[in-house]
């Protein structure tokens, strides 16, 4: 049996983070979060995530810059990004696709639907050969 996929959840908003990891754990993914930018760099090298989703309004760093770091390393650029936002205006998607992210998932989430969407976008970057 192969170990469970692992998700990093980078998100300043706690209930967020709460939210997305207790439904994610539910569903039998491994779950660590980081609160920002720099936590989650921090956290990479011990957690390895398969996946991240993050945040796009940071502080300090913000999620498409990290996102563009960690496309631009060759130690972090098969970590399947996908944008975890609110944001769903005209434009965005495209955004936050040139800046390296893999995928899209808006907030407030559908809690039945999160972790097969989550599953989903590792599939489908599995089948692109990421």
């Amino acid at each position: 049996m192969s170990a469970p996929p692992r998700v990093m959840v980078v998100d300043d908003n706690a209930m967020n983070v709460v939210l997305a990891q207790t439904v994610l754990e539910a569903d039998g993914l491994s779950v660590a979060a980081a609160a920002n930018a720099a936590e989650a760099l921090a956290l990479l090298g011990r957690f390895a995530p398969d996946l991240l989703l993050m945040d796009i309004q940071l502080p300090g760093m913000d999620g498409l810059a990290l996102a563009r770091q960690l496309k631009a390393d060759p130690a972090t650029r098969h970590i399947v990004i996908v944008a975890f936002t609110a944001f769903a205006m005209r434009g965005d998607e495209e955004r936050m696709r040139s800046a390296g992210c893999d995928g899209y998932i808006s907030k407030p989430i559908n809690v039945h639907l999160f972790a097969a969407q989550v599953r989903a976008c590792l599939e489908a970057a599995r089948q692109a050969g990421g």
